[in-house]
């Protein structure tokens, strides 16, 4: 039997559990985009000589959204050329990774500028920096919680 700590008034128990996933859960799935956007914009700057290659990108603000919402993220399986291969999958769907439309064609068909994905790319990343550093700072308040100070 628990002791009344106060007067007549029983202990009550109390489950403080901290959940993880209401507390970093948006800005796992942002880490996640931005680091998916970064693969699919220097995958755009790799091939910058490839005739007739398209330029890629994400619509990240709609594939967050996505996810936020917690619906099917519609992700594809990645092809594998032997049985032995670890299977993969893609965080990012395929309604997500659109064609990009350039400012001035190529005559070779490509669409990639490399002067707009340096840019994006270096947008994404300083985006992803930002996102890590709350993150940071959310974890720095829960152990100060957990802690008790």
């Amino acid at each position: 039997m628990n002791k009344p700590l106060f007067g007549d008034y029983p202990a009550v128990e109390v489950n403080m559990a901290i959940s993880f996933a209401e507390t970093t859960g948006f800005f796992e799935k942002t880490l996640d985009l931005r680091a998916r956007r970064a693969e699919v914009l220097a995958n755009n700057l790799a091939n910058a000589d490839t005739p007739h290659y398209k330029a890629r990108d994400i619509d990240f603000k709609a594939a967050l959204q996505r996810q936020m919402q917690g619906a099917e993220r519609g992700s594809f399986n990645l092809a594998r050329t032997q049985g032995t291969h670890i299977e993969g999958q893609s965080s990012v769907g395929l309604e997500d990774l659109l064609y990009r439309t350039p400012n001035q064609p190529s005559v070779d068909g490509n669409t990639v500028e490399e002067q707009v994905e340096h840019s994006a790319y270096m947008r994404n990343a300083l985006a992803f920096q930002a996102s890590f550093t709350l993150l940071n700072g959310r974890f720095k308040g829960l152990m100060t919680a957990v802690r008790g100070e």
